[in-house]
């Protein structure tokens, strides 16, 4: 799309005089009663499709949870709720240092909240169309990577910034290009948690995890749960940074495309295409490098080479992320100084009098 396609005229208007009337021939407000009813009926469909759309999300949801038995599996022991929240402290605390990075303004509790819960929603989407295509993973030699790279990446990815764009960019407190990041990142948040739940309950529900929920002994019940999941909530404890980083990438350039709209398709694909790729790559490498390095270092635990790896990409790409956020700190703060020398001066012209040369 052309840079100026938003500014295009028809060439009945532009070639009219400009006192000439085109309503409704070339160019159009609303005037007439039909046109406010227009206006309200696209807006009543806006927000009933956005209402559906959460809606849908709660009962996908729902549906999964039910199916997958975490539902009971929690109730029958609150230890694995515990697990659960542990498994998201360090996605949390990323999520954190982002918010803290934003120079302009604080976002609001309210958005913040409402983006966490419509990416907890909107995971069951994913969840659905991964499922749907997972019949790729059976294609010989690269189907799980073509698994990763056309539909984990860009679909968890996408739903996850639809949490963003749903409510909080279209609000008027998303007022930088930053917020993006910080809201990309409560969204990661929320989607790491729903999918630590059902990670952590799915791989508790074991036989021996049945014994430990049917004990009597509640000291048991709770030293059965730490055993056996203790090392899948440590598993999916560095798993949730990652998330956050993805969409907080994705999120930044929603946020570029909020202040620049003759481009904004453009730079909202160029942020999905970066965290869909920086997600896939992931989801790719953690199967292998683990793997390949035990081979190396034989005398190393594999788990222990699996955490190596995941701190080292997950780092990386921190580190880009903390640049990225630096650079636009700097020119925020950059442009503050400048604005505040341009009023000192405008002032200290206003106070000199020309005729003594003084002030």
């Amino acid at each position: 799309m052309p840079a100026d396609a938003f500014s295009m005229k028809d060439p009945v208007e532009a070639r009219a005089d400009t006192d000439e009337d085109l309503y409704d021939v070339a160019d159009w407000e609303p005037r007439t009663a039909l046109d406010r009813l227009a206006i309200r009926t696209y807006q009543g469909a806006i927000r009933a499709s956005r209402r559906l759309l959460v809606f849908l999300g709660f009962v996908v949801l729902f549906v999964i949870i039910a199916l997958s038995g975490a539902g009971g599996l929690i109730l029958e022991d609150p230890f694995v709720l515990g697990l659960a929240a542990l498994s998201v402290v360090p996605a949390a605390l990323l999520a954190a240092y982002i918010y803290r990075a934003d120079i302009t303004t604080r976002e609001p509790l309210s958005l913040l909240l409402a983006t966490f819960i419509l990416a907890v929603l909107f995971a069951g989407f994913a969840a659905i169309i991964n499922t749907a295509f997972i019949f790729l993973q059976l294609l010989p030699f690269f189907g799980l990577v073509l698994f990763f790279y056309l539909v984990v990446g860009p679909v968890e990815e996408s739903v996850k910034l639809l949490a963003v764009w749903l409510y909080p960019y279209r609000d008027a407190r998303f007022d930088s290009v930053v917020d993006g990041a910080v809201y990309g990142a409560v969204a990661g948040l929320g989607f790491a948690a729903i999918e630590n739940v059902l990670y952590i309950t799915q791989n508790l529900q074991t036989p021996a995890m049945v014994l430990a929920t049917a004990s009597a002994n509640l000291l048991a019940d709770f030293t059965e749960t730490l055993a056996a999941g203790g090392e899948i909530t440590a598993i999916r404890g560095l798993a949730g940074p990652g998330h956050v980083i993805y969409s907080a990438f994705a999120g930044y350039y929603l946020g570029l495309a909020k202040f620049n709209r003759e481009n904004a398709g453009p730079i909202v694909a160029k942020g999905l295409l970066i965290a869909a790729f920086i997600h896939a790559t992931y989801n790719t490498l953690v199967g292998i490098i683990p793997g390949v390095a035990s081979l190396l270092v034989p005398g190393v635990p594999v788990l222990v080479l699996f955490f190596g790896f995941v701190v080292i990409y997950q780092g990386l790409f921190l580190y880009l992320l903390y640049r990225k956020l630096k650079r636009y700190e700097g020119a925020y703060r950059r442009g503050h100084d400048g604005q505040h020398r341009a009023v000192a001066f405008e002032s200290e012209l206003t106070e000199f009098d020309p005729d003594s040369g003084q002030k």
